[in-house]
């Protein structure tokens, strides 16, 4: 059995979702190739627990995607089909410390800055955030740009303009600088460290990874001004959105069909075949795979060259991941009542805690005091609950996926995540919690639990239960990520596109790969279009 359409998309996460909606929308034919039975990657709901209570089962939160150029593309065609949001306008981030130190952080960046206790810190991260706003050219246009050789040279000539020298070296050295450094070369108290050090865990990154140092204030910038949205009803409803748009354009979706092979014909990429059917294509194939699976598994070994396979084979992977959802009788009364109206709360002690228990994950070891993310979806949304009960979202960033080792010396890691350790950490994780939100335990109707053995299985590209495809590090990053791109999303092999988290500009939910590989196939079709009317 075989079909033929203009372009063939592998996978259907975030990135392959947006490149399939705007070659749809310009009019190409499009066919998806999904293993799973449902689109979206690591986007979904559900009653996970009890019924009456919806769970995102993995991703949840939207800054990135309405903030981004793809939403620009389809933001309004995917509202026409039912994409709503619920935001909040008011706190939108907070901390809460061992100590029950509470930092928090609102829409208006003023407000935030208000509740710092040193009063030079007030003015320094008001000028944080001016600064970055001078440096936007540069930062954002780096993050939603190919940086191909020349997309480097274009940015740092218009970079060098507008800068000038000191300001480009201005920028080099915050790029090169971690998270925990830039903050402690600007700042005091403990506030920014205890609100924002942890958010770079959501980047892949550590406290003292290199690229900290912008991605820091990039995302206390994209919260001030895009707050923390959520899916209305939740995330499988954006799913859902995309999908009615796959019907009004025509995209075919072949879900439950894993691609075997990408089909060469005279080293172009036509197609790709799975276990049941071909599916070809005219004009481009674009993978959303990592890059081990593309170029030792995809392709024919005699298409690729030595260097990029052996590339492709040192792509590493990051820490592994965790959820837990929980089902409440009642919402979360936290020791701290400011917490109460907050959407997403990091208990944590800043950029110490954090490296230590990144340390302890990649060392194998469950943390002893692990950075815990808890969203409380159901304060925007309250149709995830039924009325006077509540859901809980936690993640957990800094977890291996095979342990070795408990840090405490107390859990039990006797066959990994399918023994004692699954329920046992869990436990540990809501005793934490319990510490700033006393009575939390009593109030649990239902959880449910998904180790990173879970996120691997779901989705092949979180190899290790890594859900960012890759380590971000700066070796890993920007230009070189993956270090087999030079830089673009057009691969060496003719028609063939690579996107996905493993791709530049990396993990999160803005479709920025989908977006660049879409455009410029859309923008070569008409380059060629052109060049035929005037021959």
């Amino acid at each position: 059995m075989s079909s033929r359409s203009d372009v063939v998309v592998i996978g259907s996460g975030i990135n392959g979702l947006v490149a399939a909606a705007e070659l749809a929308l310009s009019g190409r034919s499009v066919t998806i190739v999904e293993r799973n039975q449902t689109l979206g990657g690591f986007i979904d709901s559900g009653e996970r627990t009890v019924k009456g209570f919806t769970h995102d089962t993995f991703s949840s939160w939207h800054p990135l995607f309405v903030s981004g150029a793809a939403y620009e593309v389809l933001g309004d065609e995917l509202a026409k089909r039912g994409l709503r949001y619920c935001n909040s306008e008011h706190v939108v981030t907070a901390g809460v410390g061992s100590n029950g130190a509470v930092s928090l952080a609102y829409r208006d960046a003023s407000q935030t800055a208000a509740g710092f206790a040193e009063a030079q810190d007030k003015d320094a991260y008001l000028t944080m955030l001016g600064d970055l706003d001078g440096h936007a050219p540069a930062v954002f246009g780096a993050l939603g740009s190919e940086l191909d050789p020349r997309g480097v040279g274009a940015l740092a000539l218009t970079t060098l303009r507008s800068q000038r020298l000191s300001g480009v070296e201005s920028l080099v050295r915050e790029a090169l600088t971690s998270g925990r450094s830039y903050l402690h070369s600007r700042f005091r108290g403990h506030e920014t460290d205890q609100l924002w050090s942890p958010w770079l865990l959501h980047a892949g990154l550590t406290p003292d990874s290199a690229t900290g140092g912008v991605m820091l204030p990039v995302m206390a910038a994209t919260m001030h001004q895009f707050g923390l949205p959520v899916v209305e009803g939740g995330a499988r409803h954006f799913i859902d959105a995309f999908q009615r748009l796959f019907d009004d354009t025509g995209v075919a979706v072949v879900t439950g069909s894993a691609v075997t092979e990408i089909v060469l014909d005279d080293g172009r990429a036509v197609g790709v075949r799975t276990a049941h059917e071909e599916c070809l294509a005219d004009i481009a194939v674009i993978a959303g795979v990592t890059p081990q699976a593309l170029y030792t598994e995809l392709l024919p070994a005699c298409a690729v060259s030595a260097a990029t396979t052996e590339s492709a084979r040192h792509y590493r992977y990051g820490r592994g991941a965790m959820q837990i959802h929980l089902a409440l009788d009642r919402p979360v009364s936290w020791s701290d009542d400011r917490l109460d109206a907050v959407p997403l709360i990091h208990v944590s002690d800043g950029a110490a805690s954090i490296a230590v228990a990144c340390a302890e994950a990649s060392a194998g070891l469950l943390p002893r005091r692990p950075t815990v993310v808890v969203g409380q979806q159901s304060l925007l949304d309250p149709s995830r609950a039924p009325e006077g009960k509540a859901t809980l979202w936690i993640q957990l960033q800094e977890v291996p996926y095979a342990p070795v080792g408990d840090s405490a010396g107390e859990i039990d890691i006797t066959n990994g995540w399918a023994g004692p350790a699954r329920a046992a950490y869990a436990d540990r994780v809501i005793d934490q919690i319990a510490q700033s939100a006393p009575g939390l335990v009593e109030t649990i109707v239902a959880r449910d639990i998904i180790a990173p053995s879970d996120l691997e299985a779901h989705n092949c590209n979180a190899v290790d239960g890594d859900p960012y495809a890759g380590s971000a590090e700066i070796d890993q990053n920007l230009r070189w990520r993956p270090a087999t791109s030079n830089g673009r999303h057009r691969t060496c092999i003719d028609g063939l596109w690579h996107i996905g988290a493993s791709t530049h500009p990396g993990p999160g939910l803005g479709g920025g790969s989908g977006h660049l590989s879409a455009q410029q196939i859309i923008s070569r079709g008409t380059r060629r279009s052109l060049t035929r009317f005037f021959s």
